[in-house]
């Protein structure tokens, strides 16, 4: 196949997947519904320069990714696809740099592997269907380490100057999208990286010169230092200076602390496990993440050239340093390791390169001009164990995913077992499961058992491509036929309550737990709430419109005890109530 005619085959993969049902499911609180409220708060205030949550200035993240989701909902309304359609179009150009990034390195059909495995699996795909910030910010920070390590070990005079640059303005674009730790995570792993080269070759200085100068001539470190510095702050000043002279250095200072607390203390709901994100990054990226065991398990590029290596090591560098630092922070949320997954997925192509390496797709490495071609034989056997927990990883996600449904049919089988009030209200809540929606999931195991058993032993290309393509598809049924059913159960009912008060002369408020929904379902107006707005003054204050107050079932004593406030039903786990004015006189 021509090489070009990848670039259009990934291109209409990205679009096929990530595009449809974007819309099918409202929003998830808190991350989606924060982010896509901050953006609807920008049209409908005016205010592209400062970030808001209720129309206040909100300091927790920069604005880059909110001016994308701005821009979407101007496309296409105030809505969840507009919310979303931002990470579908970065999917599309994350496969298309993988693709283009390995091809370059490696030859084609390494590229082909590295693009595939990543729209394969499942929280790398699943993410570029969702309203977050972390695809956009991982993508700028994994172009950036890639512009990096080729201006560092393989472009020579301007055109290593240029790459430097272009990787200090990736760095801005990070900064600018999710903050300093982008600047942070580039840094740790190129020192990462430089410490390795130097440690590898200490006995050998013109060796090292040779593979990384800039660790050895302090005049070619300051130059390079300066060409990745100057356009990174260049870039991020487009946002941080005009806030600052326009709103003074309180946003400032208050997002400085918040990135500070974030990593010194854990956020209510956020505490987990030391290991949290090892396990997340292991299971979630299934079935990347198998192949990219023996990247960790064995030392198979002792026969590689340097140039063969170098790539690796970067991948390996950054992979380490996201999974420690986000080990160290103490707020542990299962995005914040998302970045993982690009380096897991060049480790990953690099094995299942070496399986399909003379039984399948590619180009031939001697026409290409690539940077380090691989060798492409003989093709290595995929190991046992590596079939092995292939075989016991998918059995548990096609047993998840098809047990799952059956558990919302049964649902008054099950309900009464649990002993949490507020999860025995979210499953008891009434939606239409009909037993066929575990198909997915037993298809799904039906498909891993086959081509572990039978095609990774025979036909590896065939193999793998069948097991990516398998878990894209499950992904693409279980958004618009399973997701929306589940949203039903875990948010459902509280979301079609603030959907039902649009537009009425009330205040809608959450009591007791933190939640973003009522701001954009509700769709929030500005200048709805008065100076002295508050949980306190809503409960018993002088309001001059009704207050309508939901709580967790589990809460309800923080708003019952009020006796001018009227429960109106429980429900999906919720309770709400409501509050009228106080007739003239009482106040």
């Amino acid at each position: 196949m021509n090489k070009n005619y990848y670039i259009v085959f990934f291109l209409l993969l990205g679009a096929v997947f990530y595009l449809p049902f974007l819309g099918r499911v409202p929003l998830f609180d808190w991350d989606e519904i924060n982010f896509a409220e901050s953006a609807r708060e920008m049209l409908v205030s005016g205010n592209y320069t400062q970030v808001q949550i209720n129309y206040h200035p909100f300091w927790e993240k920069p604005p880059l990714f909110f001016w994308l989701q701005a821009v979407s909902m101007h496309l296409f309304g105030v809505n969840e696809f507009a919310a979303r359609f931002p990470n579908a179009v970065f999917g599309i150009v994350t496969l298309l740099t993988l693709f283009v990034a390995g091809r370059r390195w490696h030859g084609t059909q390494f590229g082909f592997w590295w693009a595939l495995a990543y729209w394969g699996s499942f929280l790398p795909h699943f993410y570029f269907k969702s309203g977050i910030i972390d695809p956009v910010f991982n993508y700028f920070i994994f172009l950036g380490i890639i512009f990096l390590a080729e201006a560092l070990h393989i472009q020579p005079g301007r055109s290593k100057q240029r790459g430097i640059i272009l990787a200090g303005s990736c760095a801005g674009l990070a900064v600018l999208t999710k903050g300093p730790v982008g600047f942070l995570l580039i840094a740790l792993t190129t020192v990462c990286v430089a410490a390795v080269l130097w440690w590898q070759y200490r006995n050998n200085r013109q060796q090292l010169q040779a593979v990384f100068p800039e660790t050895v001539r302090i005049g070619l470190f300051l130059k390079a230092c300066l060409l990745f510095l100057l356009p990174m702050l260049f870039v991020a000043s487009f946002w941080f200076i005009p806030e600052l002279l326009q709103n003074g250095p309180d946003v400032l200072v208050k997002f400085i602390k918040y990135q500070i607390r974030l990593f010194a203390t854990p956020d209510a709901g956020h505490r987990q496990p030391f290991f949290y994100h090892w396990v997340v990054v292991l299971l979630g990226c299934f079935p990347m993440s198998v192949a990219a065991l023996p990247a960790f398990l064995h030392n198979n590029n002792s026969k590689e050239s340097t140039g063969q290596r170098l790539l690796q090591l970067w991948m390996i560098c950054l992979f380490m340093v996201v999974l420690v630092v986000f080990t160290i922070v103490k707020t542990k949320i299962v995005h914040y390791s998302s970045l993982a997954y690009l380096p897991l997925s060049y480790l990953a192509a690099r094995y299942i390169y070496r399986t399909v390496s003379q039984s399948g797709t590619g180009g031939t490495q001697a026409t290409e001009s690539v940077v380090a071609p691989l060798p492409a034989g003989p093709a290595l056997p995929v190991h046992r164990y590596v079939r092995t927990v292939l075989l016991l990883a998918g059995t548990v996600f096609g047993l998840v995913l098809a047990l799952v449904p059956l558990a919302g049919k049964y649902k008054t089988v099950i309900a009464p077992l649990l002993k949490d009030p507020f999860a025995r209200g979210c499953l008891e809540v009434p939606v239409a499961w009909t037993g066929w929606e575990c198909l997915p999931g037993l298809l799904y195991l039906l498909l891993v058992w086959a081509v572990v058993v039978t095609r990774l032993k025979t036909n590896a290309a065939a193999g793998w491509g069948s097991l990516f393509a398998g878990t894209a598809v499950v992904i693409l049924a279980f958004t618009p036929w399973i997701a929306p059913k589940i949203e039903q159960h875990s948010q459902g009912t509280v979301i079609n309550f603030y959907k039902s008060m649009q537009g009425k002369p009330v205040y809608v408020e959450p009591i007791g737990f933190k939640s973003y929904a009522h701001y954009f379902y509700f769709n929030l107006p500005p200048g709805h709430c008065p100076p002295q707005y508050s949980d306190k003054w809503l409960l018993e204050g002088n309001i001059d419109k009704p207050a309508y107050l939901i709580t967790k079932i589990t809460k309800t004593n923080l708003v019952s005890q009020y006796p001018d406030v009227q429960l109106l039903n429980t429900t999906g786990g919720f309770a709400f109530f409501v509050r009228q004015p106080p007739e003239k006189g009482q106040h």
